[in-house]
């Protein structure tokens, strides 16, 4: 069986119903249809994608003004594949789509030390608001 993990900047071939059963099984959904998962990486400044024998196993996404400010986002690798270096890749692969930017991540307290060794710095007091109802939403 191949496991060589392969990279796309792109979301090409994408099976979005599968991508979101995994992210389930993972415990990594916060509720986004298929659809709207596709949306939200279509919508994307850039993307990338880590593949198995062509299954999605890791993901990322940044957002970015193209000036000065980006956004990474949707960071994910599948349990079964953690500690191969896919998320410091598709890390290294987005910010490096952005050179001269400032790039913002939240992170989970237990993902801050994995970050801070990747160059991240805490920055204290983010905050957030969700307009209205989650995902529109009743």
């Amino acid at each position: 069986m191949d496991r060589e993990i392969k990279f796309q900047m792109d979301a090409e071939g994408v099976d979005w119903e599968a991508l979101t059963r995994s992210l389930i099984a993972d415990d990594f959904s916060n509720g986004r249809t298929p659809d709207e998962l596709r949306r939200s990486f279509e919508n994307s400044h850039v993307v990338c994608f880590a593949r198995v024998n062509g299954q999605v196993v890791g993901k990322g996404r940044l957002l970015s003004d193209s000036v000065c400010n980006a956004y990474l986002v949707d960071m994910w690798t599948s349990s079964n594949f953690r500690r191969r270096g896919i998320a410091r890749t598709i890390l290294s692969n987005l910010v490096g789509s952005v050179p001269g930017q400032h790039v913002y991540l939240q992170a989970d307290d237990d993902l801050v030390d994995f970050y801070e060794k990747l160059g991240f710095h805490p920055h204290p007091n983010g905050m957030a608001r969700v307009e209205g109802a989650w995902l529109n939403r009743v």
